[in-house]
């Protein structure tokens, strides 16, 4: 398996990471996860929020879930994780909230550390130097060994680093959400910061698998993304259709080709598809054997240019 480096500080992980946000409590997500591990992947990516009960205010579902399917396993996982979000008070990163979430964590999880511990969203409400100074504690304590941060602003992401080496940041990235290149890929570069991009096969949509509306179940929660609906659905299966074509021609899948491309943007760059099928997980590793040329690469982009979606990323964006 290939694996990559997060950040200056030591963190090697596989070159692609596995996103568990979307898996059920259930034999067969353990089985995806362990089947996974066996097959080389090595990160593992949850957060205190992800599981079924979240909507009844219960966190810690999912990390349960992946504690379970990893014991016995530790020492081959990096696990990752988030705290900030909250069910009323909005994204919270003041110290005693930090402590409290961590520890939860740990529990959940069933182990003595954290690999890398994410600020989930930002606390407008608290300094980001007072978070990562709560953070590098943890860090000298062994609680957690890697800081991370998710969806976080240029301003914030270098006063962060200020205080304290931040190893990985996890924002959406794929060919249908490339605003990151614009100022936060070059600032990680600059800063020697890993990229763990979420999503990065657009919810599902660029791996061809969905063709209309009707095909997302009813209580899917994408049908309120407005990328998935309308004129917007049409204007995106069209660009879909045009990269299922040349991964045809690749003689790769689409999904392959998606992530090959993401891999392509940078050597710290580790994607994290979420699934909750062992087949895709083997299906989306096949992406590490597919090379793409300058020539490819400029054909995706006329296929794909940054701007290229239609519709927002989030319910309630254009």
């Amino acid at each position: 398996m290939l694996t990559r480096k997060l950040g200056n500080e030591g963190l090697e992980v596989s070159a692609l990471g596995l996103g568990t946000m979307m898996m059920p409590d259930n034999e067969e997500s353990v089985d995806t996860i362990r089947g996974s591990l066996e097959l080389g992947v090595t990160l593992f990516d949850t957060a205190d929020l992800y599981g079924e009960e979240y909507l009844l205010g219960r966190f810690g579902g999912n990390e349960k879930l992946l504690g379970r399917a990893l014991k016995g396993h530790r020492d081959k996982a990096v696990i990752a994780t988030k705290f900030g979000v909250t069910h009323t008070q909005g994204p919270k990163g003041d110290p005693a909230y930090i402590k409290k979430s961590v520890d939860a964590s740990l529990y959940q999880l069933g182990v003595d550390y954290i690999d890398l511990y994410y600020q989930h969203r930002m606390d407008l409400n608290t300094p980001i130097e007072e978070t990562v100074g709560t953070l590098a504690d943890l860090v000298k304590q062994g609680k957690i060994r890697y800081i991370g941060l998710s969806e976080a602003p240029v301003e914030l992401i270098r006063r962060a680093h200020a205080v304290h080496p931040i190893t990985a940041v996890e924002t959406e990235y794929s060919l249908w959400s490339r605003e990151v290149e614009d100022e936060i890929l070059p600032l990680l570069k600059e800063l020697g910061i890993g990229f763990v991009p979420y999503s990065p096969l657009g919810r599902g949509f660029l791996t061809g698998q969905i063709r209309s509306f009707d095909d997302l179940p009813v209580d899917d929660y994408r049908r309120h993304y407005p990328r998935f609906q309308g004129e917007n659905f049409a204007k995106n299966l069209e660009v879909v259709s045009l990269i299922e074509a040349m991964a045809v021609q690749k003689g790769c899948t689409t999904s392959q080709l998606a992530l090959a491309w993401l891999l392509a943007q940078g050597d710290n760059v580790v994607p994290i598809p979420g699934t909750k099928r062992l087949d895709r997980v083997k299906e989306n590793l096949g992406a590490l054997q597919v090379s793409l040329s300058a020539e490819e690469l400029a054909q995706i982009e006329n296929i794909s240019p940054k701007g290229a979606a239609a519709g927002g990323r989030f319910p309630g964006q254009n």
